[in-house]
């Protein structure tokens, strides 16, 4: 990666736009695979404006790398004032420009945030089978992960400083 956006993605992580859960979210979108560790949830309150239904603000949580929580910081200040047509039409690769080129080992990061937005923003089918009851349910993306894993299998997270 080259220094300029190993810069970049280092100012995003070190201060963060919009993350963590929100409370009255009009819409949440979910994506990844407890598997392999990398999900992202993000979390879309919606305001009426001229008349349009347009996103007044995003926030998101993640289990992923410095590069996913850099690409969803800048996505969710890119889509604020965006109607659900136009956030659709971004690419993962939009989402994560304000950062520069991304290079190939990373482009999945873009790709986890365009998918969190687009399962926020998309219409859900209707389901094939009832949900189970809210007791069952994983109500934190945390929970969803460690709900995903069985009693064999251990996540380690590991957090690194920029000098380790």
């Amino acid at each position: 990666m080259s220094e300029d956006l190993q810069q970049r993605i280092h100012d995003a992580i070190a201060n963060p736009k919009n993350l963590g859960e929100m409370e009255n979210a009009d819409s949440v979108g979910t994506v990844g695979s407890p598997d392999c560790g990398d999900m992202l949830r993000m979390w879309v309150k919606f305001k009426e404006q001229d008349g349009k239904k347009v996103i007044d603000r995003a926030t998101f949580q993640t289990f992923g790398c410095e590069t996913a929580i850099a690409v969803a910081s800048v996505a969710t200040e890119l889509i604020a004032g965006k109607t659900i047509e136009e956030a659709l039409s971004m690419s993962g690769e939009d989402l994560s420009a304000p950062l520069g080129a991304l290079p190939p080992m990373k482009i999945h990061c873009a790709q986890l945030v365009e998918g969190a937005l687009r399962s926020a923003l998309a219409p859900q089918p209707e389901p094939a089978k009832p949900a189970p009851p809210p007791a069952e349910r994983a109500t934190t993306l945390f929970d969803q992960l460690n709900a995903a894993t069985s009693s064999e299998r251990k996540v380690k997270v590991v957090l690194k400083t920029p000098n380790s």
